[in-house]
């Protein structure tokens, strides 16, 4: 019998030709044109009529359709082979959608893919030292995509999820000379009668500690994602920037949050095309858009929305590759104490609405709506429309389509829209608190963050202040540390100290432990200190990002087990400390950094090299980016320094 891998004996294999007619037609050229082309430009029209457009009307204005579609699906949308998550696997009917609308109006579309991981699928697993990296290398490949297709007069972005959506914004910012479009690829529905896609991340630590039986955890484990595409159904990173994208102006006016697979979702990237085409023809950029006004306005909604912390890496970045100023520490601390949050969803609560019902209660326009009534906006910034920003918020007061879609929400799922996004008296009545609060300290001076919003209640006194003070239970990894939970070795008013997981190793995501901390019971009374960062969906009093890290000599590198450490965080005038106290202060400086502190074996080259050089480039606080001009300054130094 012939062996199946060498020969599957299909005769139908040996049906072979060596040439074919080809296209029809001739390419639309006129002489003074052809003597002036580039070779380059002329073999693409030779390729476009090769893969089958009609050759009559091969001078369309070219426009590139970027996305991070992933998976294969048949024309049922029935998986061939699956993609990393539902965030990618539909947004290739937002590109074809987009297309249509191109060609129907005379215009070629062009289509190319960069996909993404997801950060879910690679919690707890050394797939997540490549999550961030991803997002540079993303952002670089895209470009090039960009800069590879020369006749292209614009782009359109499309893009769902934690780090394709970052970088498919930095790429659109870094080529600042283009108009350009970001559809974002929406969420994905609650499912009935189960837990939603944060929650179900804890199956496994709730098992292990005995709080959930077997059953139950296979049942939920099945059945959270209500429908096949969109990001997550709560306000994490995938979330937040399709906020933040809304709020830059890269996106039409209520593109955010739209349910994956709804005609209201395919209906936006059709008018998305309209939009890209009217930019193009007005010879708008997205240099005339994303500018320091329309960074100011993102900060601010990420502050109002309550967004992920993720954004102070997201958004320092779409900054450089657009070449303004990067956001500092004071900036987000300064909007941060200025702006309410004013949106009610998951995480932060108190009511814990899904993204989906956000998206109905009006998203991101009705929340402006507010903020422009508190003059926290800046409205003559430009967007996609062509329109300012105030203008599209004139239109959304006064639209159908903002009251049709209100009355939804109440008739579907019986929600009052105003308990979903609320005025700020309102908020400030319900007890939602600002977002973030920025820290410093003996353990960080440089600087902390913490999810203010996202500490629990019953953990604050009467004065919204969180002061805790209690011994360091000190790990290196965060596969010791969700184990010590699972084996139940932490303990009430323990701080939970997880270092050298900031970017000199990579810089996981450590949402692993602050949802098994949440989920635990007696968790709320364990705090978390980290120099790494944390899923956009943490909560509990969890201090990240804290500076400088472990591996740079920063002092989270000196802590020892049973350490006497303090969290003071206000949560009303959001300022706070993070500090090693008691009888060890004036040791701890004479320290060395712990034994332990050992970089994981399992990181790859790809992700040492990007640690080396964000680290050149302003690390975290700048963004995590590649400064070109800074790196080979520093090179240069080296070389000289060689001799």
């Amino acid at each position: 019998m012939a062996d199946p891998i060498y020969d599957s004996q299909n005769e139908e294999v040996f049906l072979l030709r060596t040439t074919a007619k080809g296209p029809t037609g001739r390419l639309p050229l006129a002489g003074t044109q052809l003597k002036q082309m580039a070779s380059g430009d002329l073999f693409g029209l030779t390729q476009n009529a090769g893969m089958g457009w009609d050759p009559a009307k091969l001078n369309g204005q070219q426009y590139l359709i970027l996305s991070t579609q992933g998976g294969l699906r048949d024309p049922n949308g029935d998986p061939v082979a699956l993609g990393y998550h539902t965030g990618h696997w539909e947004v290739g009917l937002l590109m074809e959608e987009a297309a249509k609308v191109m060609s129907a109006h005379g215009a070629i579309p062009f289509a190319a893919y960069v996909s993404d991981p997801c950060d879910g699928r690679t919690q707890g697993t050394a797939g997540m030292f490549d999550s961030l990296p991803y997002r540079n290398d993303a952002a670089m490949v895209l470009r090039r995509l960009i800069r590879s297709l020369p006749t292209r007069h614009g782009v359109m972005g499309v893009a769902t999820c934690d780090k394709g959506l970052p970088a498919m914004l930095m790429a659109l910012a870094g080529t600042p000379d283009l108009p350009g479009v970001l559809v974002p690829g929406g969420v994905t529905l609650l499912a009935e009668e189960a837990e939603n896609t944060a929650k179900v991340q804890t199956l496994a630590t709730r098992f292990a500690r005995r709080e959930i039986t077997l059953d139950h955890a296979a049942e939920m484990g099945c059945k959270a994602c209500g429908s096949p595409g969109g990001g997550c159904q709560f306000m994490g990173t995938a979330a937040s920037m399709q906020v933040a994208a809304e709020a830059l102006g890269l996106a039409l006016p209520h593109a955010a949050l739209s349910p994956s697979g709804a005609e209201i979702w395919r209906d936006m990237a059709r008018r998305s095309a309209l939009a890209l085409m009217a930019l193009d023809q007005a010879g708008t950029t997205t240099r005339e858009i994303v500018t320091p006004d329309a960074l100011h306005n993102a900060m601010v909604c990420h502050a109002a929305v309550g967004g992920s912390t993720n954004l102070v890496l997201h958004l320092p970045a779409i900054a450089h590759a657009v070449g303004i100023e990067r956001p500092t520490v004071a900036d987000w601390s300064r909007i941060n104490r200025s702006v309410p949050r004013l949106v009610d969803s998951l995480p932060n609560g108190p009511r814990h609405f899904a993204t989906v019902q956000v998206f109905l209660a009006g998203g991101v326009p009705e929340m402006m709506l507010h903020l422009r009534d508190l003059d926290l906006l800046k409205l003559d910034a430009p967007t996609v429309t062509g329109r300012t920003l105030g203008e599209n918020l004139a239109w959304w007061e006064t639209s159908e389509r903002r009251g049709r879609l209100k009355q939804k929400l109440k008739q579907l799922d019986g929600i009052d829209s105003n308990d979903v996004i609320m005025s700020a008296p309102r908020a400030k009545s319900r007890g939602l608190g600002s977002t973030v609060t920025f820290l410093q300290g003996n353990l960080a001076p440089e600087g902390a963050l913490i999810k203010s919003t996202a500490i629990d209640k019953r953990r604050l006194d009467e004065n919204g202040i969180y002061d805790h003070i209690g011994p360091a239970r000190l790990f290196t990894s965060e596969s010791a540390a969700i184990q010590a939970i699972k084996d139940g070795e932490l303990a009430a008013g323990d701080v939970l100290v997880l270092m050298g997981i900031g970017p000199g190793n990579g810089m996981p995501e450590t949402y692993q432990v602050t949802s098994a901390l949440k989920y635990m019971k007696g968790g709320d009374q364990i705090a978390l200190v980290t120099d790494g960062r944390f899923s956009g969906v943490s909560t509990g009093a969890c201090l990240g990002h804290v500076s400088p890290e472990a591996w740079a000599g920063g002092p989270i590198g000196k802590v020892r087990e049973g350490d006497k450490i303090r969290l003071l965080v206000d949560t009303v005038n959001l300022t706070g400390s993070i500090d090693i106290v008691g009888e060890t202060v004036e040791k701890f400086k004479a320290r060395g950094h712990h034994p332990d502190l050992k970089q994981d074996p399992r990181i790859a080259a790809d992700t040492r090299l990007w640690s080396a050089l964000q680290n050149a480039s302003g690390g975290s606080w700048g963004g995590c980016v590649y400064d070109a001009d800074r790196i080979a300054e520093l090179l240069a130094k080296g070389h000289a320094a060689e001799g």
